[in-house]
């Protein structure tokens, strides 16, 4: 079982997103374990205070570094060898998130979100209790609880036996090097649009064809950069 802890300052939002769809398959069949952290339960002042302005000035806020630091080292340990889990900090500043990451996360045994809020988190927190900080893109969110929500539903369709058909999860986009083509069902003509006769044909072998073929294609019209990562990946292993 993989057990996830966010930390953020609205645990609210997690509340329906770990009672529904896959996530909470994965809850209530106990393949996955998600706690859920408010932040201000680790500070000491009587305002419960997270952030306050940031040294040399500018605009907004920054998350302070006692409680952060105070929160994660309850959840994980203190940074080094005898941490209990890998403390991930969801921010702009973060190694992007793919699906080969995604791989690596779901091997370990315990993970703790932490969801940034503001201008940003102090960097000490960030040095001393933080393992490693997480993108899930170039753009810029109000704070982390939707990367966050991102990274475990990502996890949580990996857990193994939580999706019912294993092979579902193998043939689709970014688990390749290309992306998973079109996809039809009933009814075979909508509209004036027919499903392709191939997908009708019963010959399981030209289907399987047809499929690669618009995996590739669908690939070099819309990502080309997956298939030039490929080509850099197979030049590396030549050399």
């Amino acid at each position: 079982m993989l057990r996830i802890d966010v930390i953020t300052i609205f645990p609210g939002l997690f509340e329906a997103f770990c009672d529904e769809s896959i996530v909470g398959i994965a809850v209530r069949t106990g393949r996955l374990e998600v706690a859920v952290h408010d932040l201000r339960d680790w500070t000491t002042d009587p305002h419960r205070t997270v952030d306050d302005s940031p040294y040399g000035g500018g605009p907004g806020m920054v998350m302070k570094p006692e409680p952060l630091v105070a929160a994660i080292e309850a959840l994980a340990g203190p940074k080094g060898p005898e941490r209990t889990a890998r403390v991930i900090a969801l921010s702009p500043q973060g190694e992007r998130l793919d699906q080969v990451g995604l791989e690596g996360m779901v091997k370990e045994q315990a993970l703790v979100l932490v969801c940034g809020r503001y201008e940003g988190v102090d960097q000490r927190a960030i040095e001393l209790a933080v393992d490693a900080e997480l993108s899930i893109g170039d753009y810029v969110l109000s704070g982390g609880e939707v990367p966050a929500m991102a990274v475990i539903e990502g996890l949580a369709r990996l857990v193994p036996g939580v999706v019912g058909n294993p092979e579902s999860i193998a043939t689709e986009s970014f688990q390749g090097p290309t992306l998973e083509g079109p996809q039809y069902t009933r009814p075979a003509e909508f509209r004036g649009q027919a499903v392709p006769p191939v997908l009708l044909s019963g010959d399981h072998g030209a289907v399987e064809r047809w499929r690669a073929e618009q995996s590739s294609e669908y690939t070099r019209r819309r990502r080309p950069d997956l298939l030039d990562t490929r080509g850099a990946r197979e030049r590396e292993k030549q050399s």
